[in-house]
């Protein structure tokens, strides 16, 4: 279980840490990668949304990486770096599940609902590593 977790840990972390890297250095370079909702499809306040959300993901969202690579060699601190991040990973993933829903509900353009659905799909994934992360760690420490 924990090289499995510490593996889709890894994997969604670098995913998601290059995409928002990329949304941050050069927003119109993500938007064309389809990282980001295209211009035409999605509001300015919701591409002005996204810009700052992949900045603070930047800033925020690495932490997972190093919680992996602890779990990876069973270092003594992988269950308290894996609690931390695990915490990040499903406020991030919920709170930005809860955004895409309710800005969609009062009429924002948020994307095609091919991009909506994939963008959910992600952010439980995420949310999910992030629980994940918890309750390993929390039956470890236990």
């Amino acid at each position: 279980m924990r090289v499995a977790l510490a593996a889709a840990a890894l994997v969604i972390g670098s995913v998601t840490l290059v995409g928002q890297l990329i949304s941050t250095l050069d927003f119109a370079l993500a938007q064309r990668l389809g990282l980001q909702e295209k211009s035409d499809r999605a509001a300015p306040l919701f591409s002005g949304l996204e810009l700052n959300t992949a900045r603070w993901d930047v800033a925020v969202l690495w932490a997972v990486l190093p919680a992996a690579v602890l779990m990876l060699i069973e270092h003594s601190w992988w269950p308290w770096v894996a609690l931390a991040s695990g915490g990040v990973y499903l406020d991030a993933g919920g709170r930005e599940i809860a955004k895409l829903l309710g800005l969609r509900a009062h009429g924002v353009a948020v994307g095609t609902s091919r991009e909506l659905r994939l963008a959910l799909l992600y952010l439980t994934a995420l949310s999910g590593i992030g629980a994940a992360l918890i309750a390993y760690s929390l039956t470890v420490l236990a």
